[in-house]
């Protein structure tokens, strides 16, 4: 099967050597997203709940560029450097995901890669229709 890289310009990717998205069939995956604007710059340091809607954003672009929706969303996985901040976070899943209901985590992590980051998000997505 074919294997389609998806990059955003950020200077990370082709530093660290990966992708924001790979593409390998019906299959996507999705690397941590982080609450960046369009600059790479952080939006909202402080604010959980808003952070976790720029990175459900960011996620969303990335698999709409890959030939997916949330929709085709099957995990979830999320690192938070707060996890008693679980219901800001969680809310802004559930709004996004309510209906779509994927598999997903929660963990708690030391730190993300910039001290103002406080989520990061990775997804799974099987594209089924």
């Amino acid at each position: 099967m074919q294997r389609q890289l998806f990059a955003t310009k950020t200077e990370w990717e082709p530093f660290v050597g990966y992708s924001r998205a790979v593409r390998v069939g019906d299959h996507v995956f999705v690397s941590g997203t982080t609450a960046t604007d369009a600059d790479g710059k952080i939006v909202a340091p402080g604010d959980a709940y808003a952070q976790a809607i720029q990175v459900l954003e960011n996620l969303k672009s990335a698999l709409e560029r890959a030939g997916a929706s949330l929709g085709d969303v099957v995990r979830t996985r999320m690192f938070v450097t707060d996890i008693s901040r679980w219901q800001e976070y969680g809310r802004a899943h559930g709004e996004y995901f309510r209906d779509i209901r994927p598999v997903t985590s929660m963990i708690e992590v030391k730190g993300l890669i910039d001290p103002s980051i406080m989520i990061e998000i990775e997804a799974d997505a099987l594209i089924t229709g």
